[in-house]
């Protein structure tokens, strides 16, 4: 089954804008592309996957997906996420691709073997759509459509519950699957001092990730975040 990988980005310069009171605009962005060029190689990696769309409007990515040989599919409306991945969904319908699976920028821990395996369940167990939950289990950090416009993404707080709803009431086969390297995304400190332990607890992964985060360390970027890892391990101890 003809995949496409479908990444949308946002500007790196204005993308975290929740982590502003953790990190400057400048830290935020270096994270920000480290993380997307990690998910991006993650993708490379993929055996399931026949090629990959990274759509946005930001020069630095369109640049890294053009290296790493990616379609740029250009985002001139600068959507959030939802418009984005429609645009890549497009794309998707006009190459003729039979399935897509859209992934987030911001989960660097994501393992091409993981992918690989949800895609092979999808299709094993006829799947038409996929639906991979956060940590919290109320967001949505992946998406597995086949046919590519049999489905609309509504990402954003509370996608998970609306995508199984919209999946149920249209009458699609639909599985919620949980992908372990795909449960981590970064919107808060939390998120971030969360990313951190386990890129530090597995010292392979996001290696890119874990360069920009050990220079936001020295530069004492991410003493807040320390506070709160240090606070987050103290609960989970209690």
């Amino acid at each position: 089954m003809r995949t496409l990988a479908v990444l949308p980005v946002r500007s790196f310069s204005s993308a975290k804008q929740r982590l502003s009171g953790t990190l400057a605009a400048g830290a935020r962005q270096s994270l920000v592309q480290a993380m997307f060029a990690d998910v991006l190689g993650a993708l490379r990696r993929a055996r399931r996957l026949d090629a990959i769309a990274v759509v946005t409007d930001d020069i630095s990515a369109e640049a890294i997906a053009r290296r790493d040989g990616a379609v740029v599919v250009k985002d001139d409306r600068r959507s959030g996420q939802s418009e984005a991945t429609l645009l890549g969904i497009e794309h998707a319908k006009q190459a003729s691709f039979e399935r897509v699976v859209l992934v987030p920028g911001d989960t660097p821990l994501l393992d091409p073997a993981e992918l690989d395996e949800l895609l092979d369940r999808a299709e094993r167990d006829r799947l038409e759509v996929a639906i991979v939950p956060d940590r919290h289990g109320t967001g949505t950090n992946a998406l597995v459509i086949a046919p590519p416009t049999q489905f609309a993404p509504t990402f954003g707080p509370g996608s998970f519950a609306r995508h199984i709803g919209a999946a149920r009431e249209s009458g699609l086969s639909y599985r919620e699957v949980e992908v372990p390297s795909l449960a981590l995304d970064v919107d808060t400190d939390a998120d971030l001092a969360a990313l951190w332990s386990e890129i530090d607890a597995h010292r392979r992964s996001a290696q890119r990730t874990r360069g920009a985060l050990s220079q936001l360390e020295r530069s004492g970027a991410l003493a807040s975040v320390e506070r709160a890892r240090g606070q987050s391990d103290v609960q989970v101890s209690a």
